[in-house]
Formats: C-alpha cells, structure tokens, sequence
C-alpha cells in the first residue's frame, strides 16, 4: 500500500510574493494497540493479550526514562526523548527563567544507517516507501505513480526534526 498525499497551497508567501504549493501526506486511518498486538502476534509464537500485555508495559517502561531525561532507543525503530518547545515568551534574565515557559513535547527520530561518506543510507520506516497522488473521489490514491519518493524524505517539515528545541 503506497503512502498518500496531496497538493497544499501555503498560506505565506515567499520572498517573491508567491504562495507556492507543497506535499502533504493524507492519513487514512489510525491502527490501535490492540490492532498492533493482533498483527504481530501473527510472526510470532505469542497470544495477541501477550503481545498487547508487552506494548503497554514498554509504553510504562518508556515513560519512566523519559520522565527521568533519559532518551529511549529501540532498535530498528528510533529515538523517542522530550524536548521543551518555548512558547515565544521568553525572560529578561536567566534567574526568571520557568519551566512554565515552555510546552514539553516528545520527539521521535527514526533510526538510520549511514554510508561510509556519511551520507543517510536508510532510513527505517520510510525506506523504500511508494508515494502518490490521493484521489479525495474514491478515498485512495491514484494510479499514476509520477510522484514517487522511494527512501527518500518528502521534506516539508511535518516532522519538525530539524528546528531548536526552544524556538
């Protein structure tokens, strides 16, 4: 199943008064918990409640390291941590500075191999991912596969990986 997207026009204009257009990803349905443990109890020797059972406590395990400023890798997966995003009020001296002031957040990053150059190699999760164009008549994507993006990453800023953690 490819990934989805559409055709958005910004809302500000660039540095030569143009609103110019951007892809975004359509997302067609949310999988719960449950839904998880049912499909990965079909690779394993495991019950769907024994793979559910180790979900939830992975997400309690989770929790406590993050709530201990810890970063928690999973391999094969990525790097989930909390950030503190400012709310744009900052303080005139560092002594009035609260954590108040800032919105926590938890960010994800997916794991990548790199070449010897340095260069991203793969990406996990996205590598080898089909994009095209969402047809909004049937509800799915479109045949023409002109727009595909294989193991690369669409841009666009969604995920936020690249802006300061207090900006």
């Amino acid at each position: 199943m490819p990934v989805l997207y559409k055709t958005i026009q910004s809302t500000k204009e660039n540095k030569e008064g143009k609103k110019l257009y951007h892809p975004r990803i359509v997302h067609t349905g949310t999988v719960s918990t449950t839904q998880l443990a049912r499909e990965i109890a079909e690779y394993s020797s495991l019950s769907t409640g024994d793979v559910k059972n180790t979900i939830d406590n992975m997400v309690t395990v989770m929790t406590k390291h993050l709530h201990a400023s810890e970063s928690v890798t999973v391999d094969g997966l990525g790097t989930f941590s909390i950030i503190m995003r400012s709310r744009g009020k900052g303080a005139a001296t560092a002594d009035e500075v609260k954590a108040a002031q800032a919105l926590l957040l938890v960010r994800f990053t997916p794991s990548f191999t790199k070449n010897q150059d340095n260069t991203v190699a793969t990406r996990s999760l996205i590598t080898g991912v089909k994009c095209v164009p969402y047809n909004a008549a049937s509800g799915n994507g479109g045949s023409n596969s002109g727009g595909d993006n294989s193991g690369g990453n669409s841009g666009g800023g969604d995920g936020d990986q690249g802006s300061s953690p207090l900006g």
